[in-house]
C-alpha cells in the first residue's frame, strides 16, 4: 500500500474593499490559503486463469468486483502485465566478451520510482538480488555471486529488469538500480569483494565512556551480535524500499541461514513479513551454503561439545537441529510471502530462475480505500470477476493499514498503546532485546525476572530534539500457550532525566528495564512493547518460553536459569524512577539476583568487555528425600571458558551444602570470572555441577562475546 498526500496552495487577489476579521491585513492585501488532502492508494496484484491453467487476457477494470472488508472500492486503474512476448533468454554473454568497467556511483538507499505516465516498468519482470554479506562466510558469499553472475549471463531474458541490493551490518545499499544492461550487472557483481561485511559489528571501548556505575550495559552495539533482528529489519528495510514500485517484485534472498536463537524476537519475524506483504514483495532466500554432508557432531568451524551428549547422541541431535533451525526462518520468510526457499543445492542459480519463471501475466489493480482510519489493523481484501469465469484467481488477501502514534493526548496514548499491544502487526521502531530467566520458589511457584535492553542511542535522540527527560512507557502481557489466557501484565513507565551528562552516557549505552513475576510450570508467550514517550518511537518483543517442572528433574541435578553479568548495582542508584514503587519493593524481597542491597544485572545479550570481571550466578537444588543418603551431602560446580575446542579459562572447583531450612535445598552458585587476559573473540561459557552422592550431573553452554 502506498499513501499519496497532496497539498494545493491558492492565492487569490481581493478586487473589493473586504471585512478583515482575526487578522491585521490591509484589505486589497493577496490571501493565501491552504487545503490539504489526504488519500490512501491501496494497489493489488492478480493473477487470472482458466480451467486449463492459460492466463485470461484483455481484461477492464469493469471485469472486477473488490472489497476492502466487506466495503466495496472503486477501482481506479487496471493495467495488464503481459510478460510472455519476451520470455526467450537473451545470447549467453561469454566471459571475456562483455564491456566492464568500475562503475564509480555512491550506494543508494532509494530506487527511482517510475514517472508518471511511463512504461519503464511496463511488462517488466523485477527481480532483486539481495546479498546479506555479515551472515554469509566468504565460500558462500564467492558462491552466491557466482550464481548471479552465471544467471546474468546465461539466463536473462528481455523482460527482465534486475536490481542489486546488499547489507553489510549498517545498512541496506543499492548498488544497482532496476536495469536490463548486463554490462553494468556483471561490473557490479564482480566488484563486490568477497569477505566484506565480515565482523562489522562495531566494536565496544568503553574506555572513551565514563564509568557512572549505573544501571546500563554494555555499548549498544551488542546488539548486532546474536540476535538476528538487524538481518530482519533490514530485509524489512529493502521491502519498504521496493514498495514504491506498483509491480510485482521478487527479492533473491542469499545467506547463509537465518536462525531465531532461543527466545529472539519474533515480533521482527512477524512485521518483516507484514512489511513485504504490503508492499508486494515476496522472498525467495537461497542458502548460499550449498548441498552440505556435516559430521555428526558438526565440521572443523566448531569446537566439540565436551559433554556427556557426546556418548548419548544428545549432541549430534543438537547439531541436527541447529542446521535444520537456520533454515527455518528461510524457509518461513518464502512461505509467507508467496516465495519457495532453495536449501540443498549446489546450483544456487536454479534458486533465481524459480523466482523468474514465477512472474509472468497478471493485472495490477488501484483503488484509493474508503476507510483512512491509521488504526495498524488488519484489513481484508477480496477480488472477484464480474462478467468472465476463472478457475484460479491470485492475489494478496489482505494488508496490515498504516500506524500513528505520535500526536495523541494522554488519554489518547494510553488507549493508543495498549492498542498497539493488541494489534497483530507488531511495530518495530525501537530495538528490544530481553531475558526471561527462573528460580524456584517452592515446590510449585518459580519467580521469573525479566530484564528488558533498549539502545540508548535512539533515546538520546529526545535530547538533541531539546528535550530535558524521556519518559519511557512499557505494557505487557504473559499468556498460557496451551488454554490461552492471559496469566499476568504489566504497566509501567521510567522517567530518565536527560542532562548533558546522561545523555553522552545514553549515547554509548543502552538502559535496561526489569521486573518480575511468579508463575507455574508450563508454557507461556510474552509480548512486551516499549514507546519513547518523546519521539512517539514504539518497540515490540514477542516470544514463547518455557517455566520447567524441576521436581521432575531424576536425571540430573536440577538448575535454575544462568545468569551472566559483568555489573552488580546499588538498587539506590538508578538513572530513572518507576510508577511502581511498592510492587518492586516486593519483587526485591524475593529476587535473588538482589542480595546486600545490590542488585545483578543480566548482560541479556552476553558481549562483555575484557576490562571487566564476568560474573555467573545461578542456583541448584537438592530436596531432602527421608531415608537418602545423599542429604546434606555437598555439590561440585565450577564455570569454564572454550576458545574453539582449547580450554582457555576454568573456575577452581565449589562445594556447596544445602541449607538445612530450604525445603528445595537450594544451593546458590556464584562465580567471578576474570578475563582481563583473554583476546576479544566468540567463546563457550560452560557450567558443570556434579552431584558425587547420586553421580547426576548438569552441564549448561552458551556462547558469548569478548571485546575490549
Amino acid at each position: 500500500m502506498r499513501r499519496l498526500f497532496a497539498w494545493f496552495v491558492l492565492a487569490a487577489c481581493a478586487s473589493g474593499r473586504a471585512q478583515q476579521i482575526g487578522q491585521n491585513k490591509q484589505s486589497g492585501a493577496a490571501q493565501t490559503y491552504t487545503l490539504s488532502v489526504k488519500s490512501q492508494l491501496v494497489v493489488e496484484t492478480v493473477v487470472v486463469k482458466d480451467k486449463q491453467g492459460n492466463f485470461i487476457e484483455g481484461l477492464t477494470d469493469k471485469d472486477f468486483a473488490l472489497t476492502e472488508d466487506g466495503a466495496p472500492q472503486t477501482i481506479r486503474f487496471c493495467e495488464h502485465q503481459d510478460l510472455a512476448a519476451n520470455t526467450a533468454p537473451l545470447p549467453v554473454a561469454l566471459p571475456g566478451t562483455e564491456e566492464l568497467k568500475l562503475y564509480k556511483r555512491l550506494a543508494r538507499t532509494q530506487v527511482a520510482p517510475e514517472p508518471s505516465g511511463a512504461n519503464r516498468y511496463k511488462d517488466r519482470r523485477l527481480l532483486a538480488l539481495y546479498f546479506d554479506m555479515s551472515a554469509m562466510r566468504p565460500a558462500d558469499q564467492l558462491r552466491a555471486l557466482s550464481a548471479a553472475e552465471t544467471f546474468v549471463r546465461t539466463q536473462l531474458t528481455a523482460a527482465d529488469l534486475i536490481s542489486i541490493l546488499r547489507y553489510q551490518g549498517g545498512s541496506v545499499d543499492i548498488l544497482q538500480d532496476f536495469t536490463a544492461d548486463r554490462n553494468k550487472l556483471l561490473s557490479i557483481l564482480q566488484t563486490l569483494v568477497v569477505g566484506e561485511g565480515q565482523g562489522s559489528a562495531e566494536s565496544v571501548d568503553d574506555a572513551s565512556s565514563a564509568d557512572t556505575g549505573a544501571a546500563f550495559g554494555q555499548d549498544d552495539s551488542e546488539f548486532n551480535v546474536f540476535n538476528t533482528d538487524r538481518q530482519l529489519s533490514a530485509l524489512q528495510t529493502a521491502a519498504k524500499i521496493l514498495g514504491q514500485l506498483s509491480e510485482k517484485k521478487s527479492l533473491i534472498y542469499f545467506a547463509s541461514g537465518l536462525r531465531l536463537n532461543g527466545i529472539d524476537n519474533q515480533a521482527q519475524l512477524h512485521a518483516t513479513v507484514d512489511a513485504a506483504i504490503k508492499a508486494g514483495v515476496s522472498f525467495w532466500p537461497i542458502d548460499a551454503r550449498g548441498l552440505i554432508a556435516q559430521a555428526p557432531l558438526g565440521d572443523a568451524t566448531q569446537g566439540s561439545s565436551g559433554n556427556a551428549g557426546m556418548y548419548t547422541g544428545a549432541a549430534a541431535q543438537a547439531t541436527t537441529n541447529a542446521f535444520q533451525q537456520s533454515q527455518d526462518t528461510l524457509y518461513a520468510l518464502a512461505e509467507d510471502t508467496g516465495g519457495k526457499a532453495l536449501f540443498d543445492t549446489n546450483d544456487l542459480t536454479r534458486g533465481i530462475v524459480q523466482a523468474q519463471h514465477s512472474i509472468a501475466d497478471y493485472y495490477i489493480l488501484g483503488y484509493y480505500t474508503t476507510n483512512t482510519a491509521e488504526n495498524g489493523r488488519f484489513r481484508r481484501v477480496k477480488v472477484s470477476l464480474t462478467r468472465v469465469v476463472a478457475e484460479n484467481l491470485t492475489y494478496r488477501e489482505g494488508y496490515y493499514a498504516e500506524k500513528k502514534f505520535s500526536t495523541f493526548s494522554a488519554v489518547d496514548k494510553e488507549r493508543q498503546l495498549e492498542d498497539a499491544l493488541m494489534l497483530e502487526n507488531p511495530i518495530t521502531e525501537l530495538s528490544i532485546a530481553m531475558e526471561i530467566d527462573h528460580f524456584q520458589l517452592n515446590r510449585a511457584e518459580y519467580f521469573v525476572p525479566i530484564v528488558v535492553k533498549i539502545p540508548g542511542r535512539e533515546l538520546a535522540l529526545a535530547k538533541q530534539g531539546g528535550a530535558e527527560h524521556t519518559l519511557i512507557d512499557f505494557v505487557g502481557e504473559i499468556k498460557d500457550l496451551i488454554g490461552g489466557s492471559t496469566i499476568t501484565n504489566v504497566r509501567d513507565n521510567v522517567n530518565i532525566k536527560l542532562s548533558d551528562a546522561t545523555a553522552a552516557e545514553l549515547a554509548h549505552r543502552p538502559i535496561e528495564y526489569d521486573t518480575g513475576f511468579t508463575l507455574l510450570p508450563g508454557k507461556y508467550m510474552i509480548k512486551f512493547l516499549a514507546r519513547d514517550d518523546e519521539t512517539g518511537r514504539i518497540g515490540t518483543y514477542q516470544t514463547t518460553f518455557t517455566i520447567p517442572n524441576l521436581n521432575r528433574e531424576i536425571k540430573h541435578v536440577p538448575i535454575s536459569s544462568v545468569v551472566l553479568s559483568s555489573q552488580r548495582v546499588e538498587l539506590k542508584e538508578a538513572l530513572y524512577d518507576t510508577e511502581k514503587t511498592k510492587e518492586r519493593q516486593k519483587e526485591v524481597a524475593v529476587n535473588p539476583l538482589v542480595q546486600d542491597g545490590k542488585k545483578l544485572v543480566p548482560s541479556v545479550t552476553r558481549v562483555f568487555s575484557t576490562n571487566r570481571e564476568i560474573y555467573v550466578y545461578l542456583q541448584a537444588y537438592k530436596p531432602s528425600v527421608p531415608d537418602e543418603p545423599s542429604v546434606g551431602q555437598p555439590l561440585v560446580a565450577y564455570v569454564s571458558l572454550y576458545l574453539g575446542q582449547n580450554k582457555v579459562l576454568e573456575t577452581f572447583p565449589s562445594l556447596v551444602v544445602p541449607a538445612a531450612t530450604s525445603r528445595l535445598g537450594t544451593m546458590p552458585l556464584s562465580f567471578t570470572l576474570g578475563v582481563s587476559g583473554l583476546a576479544s573473540g566468540e567463546y563457550d561459557c560452560q557450567v558443570t555441577v556434579l552431584d558425587p552422592a547420586t553421580l547426576k550431573a548438569t552441564f549448561w553452554r552458551a556462547p558469548i562475546v569478548l571485546v575490549p
